[in-house]
């Protein structure tokens, strides 16, 4: 980006956040917010759903002028002897930033015998990347990554963050949430498309977990497709090495891969790991020009405004995010059809196997009626 930064008064996602779903794929066992007990509340209880314990130190008033040194020890204690963690991390909150807590002198008085992973974080940041960069650099420090990963990693999120400014939800001052196009209209779209003869490709460019739901509606277009005589009309594509990535994100790609294959899925294209999905745009739109280009339509799921749209030109794009506040980018940047998968998140944390999306069902049932 280039000149003075716009101002965005929509709320948009917490470094917090972040660094807590960071915590999770570096496989920590115990997550501690040091800060008051409601603090990241709903994506806390959704973390537990995923097999992390997430406690907090809940500060009330008096912590929050006079400090929760020894209540940050305590709780650590008490995490060894509760769970008997592996790797126990330490985040920070507005609140305890504000006061300038020294968290370090707390895990070096507790001195639990495992490795803490400490990140001093606040949601005062316009990016949330910088939670994921700060968990990230603090497991350098702790010996849980290797440079070339943390600089991989970085890498990544400076693409992310460039994406979401130029085409995603902080590119604009104000975007308004969005369902998008309604799911029966465009799954009646798609079979007249297969019916015609026209020929298609399934583009899943997911974001870590967000992937055993978008995989669905891969599985789901193959389903249909074939049920209609018209399996050699759809080309599969997915960003699912199961090579790259944080330990958890690797084993994302291996269970989705597993299920799409017990399916008879054909992946014919993989575009990279389940974290490259602001990079893997790039040898999307060369595959398409180099081998798919007299295609007639693309089904794009994940972050579709990650993939460049050049090679795109001709093709009529479905395309299914799960962010509501993306529906407008992405049609002004041409996209036919939007749809959004809102509830997303809360079932796609805790899970080994595809979970099955709004469209691949209406999609599905519209098939059936056909």
């Amino acid at each position: 980006m280039t000149g003075k930064e716009i101002s965005i008064i929509h709320p948009r996602p917490s470094s917090i956040v972040a660094a807590l779903y960071t915590l999770r794929d570096l496989n920590v066992d115990v997550a501690i917010l040091h800060g008051p007990p409601g603090c990241s509340f709903k994506h806390a209880r959704l973390l537990e759903e995923d097999g992390i314990h997430v406690v907090t130190t809940a500060l009330d008033e008096n912590g929050f002028v006079f400090g929760g040194h020894d209540k940050l020890v305590q709780l650590i204690n008490k995490s060894v002897e509760l769970f008997s963690p592996k790797i126990i991390g330490v985040v920070g909150t507005c609140a305890s930033m504000i006061i300038g807590e020294e968290m370090h002198e707390a895990v070096l008085e507790a001195n639990p015998d495992v490795p803490v992973i400490e990140v001093e974080v606040h949601a005062g940041y316009h990016n949330n990347t910088k939670g994921v960069i700060f968990a990230l650099e603090s497991a350098l420090d702790a010996g849980i990554i290797d440079h070339k990963e943390f600089e991989r990693q970085e890498h990544l999120l400076a693409k992310a963050t460039e994406v979401e400014k130029k085409f995603g939800a902080a590119s604009k001052e104000y975007l308004a949430p969005s369902r998008g196009d309604v799911k029966y209209k465009v799954a009646k779209r798609v079979i007249e498309l297969l019916k015609e003869g026209k020929r298609g490709i399934t583009i899943m460019n997911a974001k870590k977990e967000t992937g055993y739901m978008f995989a669905d509606i891969t599985l789901a277009v193959n389903e249909v497709a074939a049920s209609l005589g018209k399996k050699d009309s759809i080309v599969n594509m997915a960003n699912l090495d199961e090579n790259l990535g944080l330990p958890r994100v690797r084993q994302h790609a291996e269970y989705i891969m597993r299920d799409l294959k017990a399916h008879g899925v054909e992946m014919h294209e993989i575009i990279g790991g389940m974290d490259e999905y602001p990079i893997a745009g790039e040898m999307v739109s060369e595959l398409i020009k180099e081998k798919y280009s007299d295609y007639d339509f693309a089904i794009i799921t994940g972050v579709p405004h990650a993939i460049p749209m050049d090679n795109l030109k001709g093709m009529e794009l479905i395309s299914v995010t799960n962010g509501p506040r993306q529906v407008l980018p992405m049609k002004e940047l041409g996209h036919d059809y939007v749809m959004v998968e809102i509830d997303l998140h809360p079932k796609t944390l805790g899970v080994s196997s595809i979970v099955e999306s709004e469209f691949g069902a209406t999609l599905r049932e519209v098939a059936k009626e056909t």
